[in-house]
């Protein structure tokens, strides 16, 4: 716990989580609070495991030179004591739904060299037909930080202007399914005196999905997510892994060739609509931690979530 919270990454994406979903199970953090953490005892795991690690929420995968009988066989040999409480994800969501809630939190700390910032919108669960849209988008804005190869000549227009003007140490696009919402926006670190200029960055590359898009951006955004994914989806252990996701997101495998086909459907007025549904005039959450007395008050960022043109 101690070394979570030491990094400022994680403990700023628990404070987003905080932010955003208030009053529900993604607002609070996995490890939990010191005080339930010294307080757990063998009778709290004994029933957590009864209650959660049970048979209807279970996928068991394999992947590699294996049989499909000798792992049927295994797994009736070996998983017989699996809890067959009924409860399912979906009752869970339903019992505790997560709204997302436009708002900040802001830890002001001097002593640390650099801010961190979190800025995000409500984005699409795993199954939303949007959600492979938003995979495209996250790509389009891109990462960057000082030590990329690609330097200032980075694909995304959100890393050109980060690092043609040095105002970020590095910065990424986020986009995190559940199960009925999600989060979409940017995460960058930055020195205190260029607070401002990386907001308005920011707030700028992401609305302007909403109007301005350029096929040629779309298609290189496309080919780089195709790729990434090429590459995480290789050995074994990646496909096994990716198989038990998509049965416990999805009810199903999807296939490579119709999730390829799925990010080739995705083209600018695509990207537009789906803008407009997740991004314009839409509430935002934030979080940052560190000296940021310079980042502009929230009200400044929910008028930057659209544009007026004339």
């Amino acid at each position: 716990m101690e070394d979570v919270y030491s990094q400022a990454e994680e403990l700023v994406f628990d404070h987003l989580h905080a932010a955003a979903f208030q009053y529900s199970p993604l607002g609070r953090t996995i490890i939990g609070p010191a005080a339930n953490v010294k307080a757990i005892t063998k009778k709290h795991l004994e029933t957590y495991i009864k209650d959660h690690y049970t048979a209807p929420r279970m996928v068991i995968a394999a992947a590699g030179n294996v049989k499909h009988e000798d792992i049927v066989n295994q797994v009736k040999k070996h998983f017989t004591k699996l809890s067959t409480y009924p409860t399912t994800i979906a009752q869970l969501v339903e019992f505790e739904p997560a709204i997302f809630t436009g708002s900040e939190v802001r830890i002001i700390d001097d002593d640390v060299p650099l801010a961190h910032l979190a800025v995000a919108f409500s984005g699409a669960s795993w199954t939303d037909p949007d959600s492979v849209a938003l995979m495209v988008m996250q790509s389009m804005l891109g990462s960057w930080n000082k030590s990329a190869g690609g330097g200032k000549h980075m694909g995304s227009e959100l890393a050109q202007r980060v690092g043609i003007d040095d105002i970020a140490e590095n910065m990424m696009a986020i986009n995190t399914n559940y199960k009925d919402t999600g989060l979409f926006g940017v995460y960058a670190t930055c020195k205190s005196d260029c607070l401002d200029d990386l907001a308005f960055a920011i707030m700028y590359e992401m609305s302007k999905l909403s109007h301005r898009v350029s096929e040629a951006d779309v298609t290189r955004a496309r080919n780089q997510l195709k790729s990434t994914l090429l590459l995480h989806i290789d050995g074994t252990s990646p496909v096994a892994e990716d198989i038990g996701h998509q049965l416990l997101t999805y009810g199903r495998r999807i296939p490579f060739a119709e999730l390829m086909a799925r990010i080739d459907a995705v083209d600018a007025s695509t990207v537009k609509r789906v803008a407009n549904r997740f991004i314009f005039d839409k509430e935002v959450a934030i979080a940052a931690k560190g000296p940021i007395q310079k980042l502009p008050d929230y009200n400044w960022f929910r008028r930057r979530t659209y544009m007026n043109r004339y």
